[in-house]
């Protein structure tokens, strides 16, 4: 049990978003899978609540290999603002401006039903959503009636090879498992974002840089011949593995999960080094569903 092994797991879909900062009016992503992504994706696949102790979970030692770094591409946002009909739901939104819709619609002549009246200007985009202290329902203690701008940041058709390292094999399988049976769905760091194909591939011995140096970069469906994936070796993809410690030199990153939670949850920072990784003549290969 003392020895280390390395769960790899892939990651790839049409995008994925891994924000380390992002706020509501910019959701940013970074270059690569974070720590803390990682981990809510394999809690989420074991079932664990959001108030749960990651428990293990928290002490794998992290690295993630850029077999595909993919394009960063920026998605505009509007939110709330213009003309929408007046529908049952959105009155816990707004209480005082709903009962003067709904009175001005009774004035001026029979109102149809929920839906087919339509109230310029009334629909905004809701902030601050809490539950009343008494009543217990949401509302809003903010509303705009004016559109809010955002910009979303996701990468294109990118393919990384994670991997997580552990000397508890039996715990890495596992996960292994759960990946491919998650209790909950999966996304890439966000809901726009699920992944396609296989995601945990095989748990071998070693560290995190033999499994990257011992196995073949993933493959895309321009490498498939009459169903077989052919191994692709000899290339030079750039790694982070994480630092037990940290090193003098190099950048932190606020991705180490401590907890999850519906606040936000609580993270530290944690230490990683690039590497250039070499891919042995030997490496090998794939046979995965893309």
């Amino acid at each position: 049990m003392s020895d280390p092994h390395v769960l790899l797991v892939r990651l790839a879909g049409p995008l994925q978003s891994w924000g380390l900062k992002g706020r509501f009016n910019r959701r940013d992503t970074h270059r690569r899978p974070t720590k803390s992504g990682v981990i809510g994706l394999c809690a989420a696949a074991l079932g664990l609540d959001r108030e749960e102790s990651l428990g293990e979970l928290a002490d794998v030692r992290f690295g993630v290999r850029a077999d595909r770094p993919g394009t960063p591409v920026r998605d505009y946002h509007t939110v709330g603002g213009g003309t929408y009909p007046l529908r049952p739901r959105d009155l816990v939104v707004d209480h005082q401006r709903a009962a003067k819709a709904t009175a001005a619609i009774e004035e001026s002549r029979t109102p149809g039903p929920f839906g087919r009246e339509e109230l310029k200007g009334w629909y905004g985009s809701p902030k601050y959503v809490a539950a009343d202290p008494v009543s217990g329902v949401l509302v809003s203690g903010e509303v705009r009636r004016h559109s809010l701008i955002t910009e979303r940041w996701y990468l294109s058709d990118a393919a990384f090879l994670v991997g997580l390292e552990y000397p508890d094999a039996a715990f890495l399988a596992r996960i292994a498992h759960a990946l491919e049976h998650p209790r909950r769905l999966l996304w890439l760091g966000r809901k726009a974002c699920p992944p396609s194909g296989d995601l945990a591939l095989r748990v071998v011995p070693g560290t995190l840089m033999q499994a990257f140096e011992t196995n073949a970069l993933l493959p895309d469906a321009a490498f498939s011949r009459k169903g077989h994936v052919v191994p692709v070796t000899g290339a030079q993809p750039s790694a982070w593995i994480e630092s037990h410690r940290p090193l003098p030199g190099v950048g932190s990153l606020p991705d180490q999960p401590v907890r999850f939670g519906a606040d936000g949850g609580e993270y530290s920072l944690r230490s990683e080094v690039r590497h250039r990784v070499t891919i042995t003549p030997h490496a090998r290969g794939w046979d995965i569903i893309l």
